[in-house]
């Protein structure tokens, strides 16, 4: 049972805004409904949020209420503002950076009128404020330590054991746990697994090896199901994915999902090597008017797309999740050619690929703000670039809706775990 900690900001009109549930998964939609106000109102639903990283953030819709005084976002249309149309979380998935305050929730306001600025500065009819989180209730966290290995491993409530799953994030940024935290929450045993900066570990040493002594740390993990274990990669997670499945004698996936990934980029000995030879290949960047050095399609511009991954060695299923407007790689050629290789290995019945109009190569659990290009910082020479992920916001929000509810799923069929184990909060 979930508390209403809506508040009406003015006392004429009286009118309430609640969003339900108050504190929820990330991947959970809530429900926002704006009532008592006067019919045929204009009003404005905003949302104000404040990343890790101290951004501030926003989204608002233009709403007119119904002849009860009402809005309801689940059903009513947006006429317009970061969004339109009937987009019950695009108060979430259209957020854009702008300067100004902090907030640490989600805060939901509805204002008088059609606004697209100023916010600060009105005095909203009501607010309402949403937890999100990654971990469920109950959900332990365990630092792995183990063998050179270097990871977190996400146990869901309960005595278990529990199908796992090896998370392999991508390039760029600081070590990435919430994925592996938001699949515990639904009954996955999940290690996010930190493999391009390590303690004591170079990257000279990263290489197939590493990533089989954490395969086999999770397999016999005792809150583990032995044997029923899946690999997830996004990026380079997905090219050491496709490698290790087609390559190694110790990682044996009963299913493996590759995001945004291609086997255009084998990992073939360690991440030393692969990261000097895009280090070589640097003159490849370009430069725009404002002086920042921009990147797309990497994997285009590197001499291994010569080498593919033998994908047609896979014997297990294999989901393969990509948008068509990936800047990083060409993905539809990609999944097709991986198609064909597979067709004629015999083993096409294995590949599932679902391929998203308009979706760039950030596909993330659903209801987080789209990002086409971001600040980067390239691991082979250290240098601060611009990154083109590609996607456009409104179908790449779809994308990430989408395709996280099959890759669940997915893993659901292929390691034999419930339909649903999320704990309510």
């Amino acid at each position: 049972m979930y508390s209403n900690r809506s508040v009406s900001t003015q006392k004429r009109t009286c009118p309430l805004l609640s969003v339900q549930p108050v504190r929820g998964l990330l991947d959970e939609k809530f429900q926002i409904a704006v009532t008592n106000l006067p019919p045929n109102q204009k009003v404005t639903l905003h949302s104000l949020h404040q990343s890790d990283d101290k951004d501030f953030w926003e989204a608002f819709g233009h709403y007119v209420s119904d002849e009860h005084g009402s809005v309801t976002g689940f059903k009513d249309e947006s006429l317009g503002g970061t969004y339109d149309g009937t987009e019950p979380m695009g108060l979430l998935w259209s957020m854009r950076p702008i300067p100004g305050k902090k907030c640490d929730v989600v805060r939901i306001s509805v204002y008088s009128g059609h606004l697209s600025q100023g916010f600060s500065q009105q005095t909203p009819l009501a607010t309402s404020v949403t937890e999100r989180w990654y971990v469920a209730p109950g959900v332990k966290r365990v630092n792995i330590r183990e063998k050179e290995i270097r990871g977190t491993l996400f146990l869901p409530p309960g005595s278990g054991p529990y199908p796992g799953v090896l998370d392999l994030w991508g390039v760029g940024g600081d070590f990435v746990e919430y994925r592996s935290a938001l699949l515990a929450s639904h009954g996955f045993a999940s290690m996010a697994l930190e493999y391009l900066t390590p303690e004591d570990l170079s990257l000279e040493d990263t290489d197939a090896s590493y990533f089989e002594k954490a395969y086999q740390i999770l397999n016999n993990h005792p809150m583990v199901k032995k044997d029923h274990l899946a690999v997830l990669g996004l990026s380079l997670g997905s090219a050491i994915t496709l490698s290790m499945a087609s390559y190694s004698k110790v990682i044996k996936p009963q299913c493996c999902v590759c995001i945004s990934g291609s086997h255009l980029m084998p990992v073939e000995k360690s991440l030393s090597e692969l990261f000097e030879l895009m280090k070589s290949h640097a003159d490849k960047l370009c430069v725009n008017e404002d002086n920042q050095v921009i990147l797309r399609n990497l994997i285009l511009s590197l001499p291994c797309q010569s080498t593919k991954v033998d994908v047609g060695r896979i014997k297990c299923p294999l989901l393969l999740v990509n948008g068509d407007d990936d800047q990083t790689l060409p993905a539809v050629e990609s999944a097709e050619d991986m198609a064909m290789m597979m067709e004629k290995a015999g083993n096409r019945h294995l590949l599932e690929i679902l391929m998203y109009p308009d979706a760039g190569h950030l596909i993330e659990p659903p209801y987080s703000p789209h990002f086409r290009a971001t600040n980067y910082k390239l691991e082979w020479t250290k240098e601060k670039i611009v990154m083109l992920w590609g996607g456009q916001t409104k179908p790449h929000a779809y994308a990430q809706e989408d395709a996280w509810k099959k890759i669940l799923a997915f893993l659901w069929q292929h390691l034999s775990a419930p339909v649903s184990t999320v704990t309510s909060f």
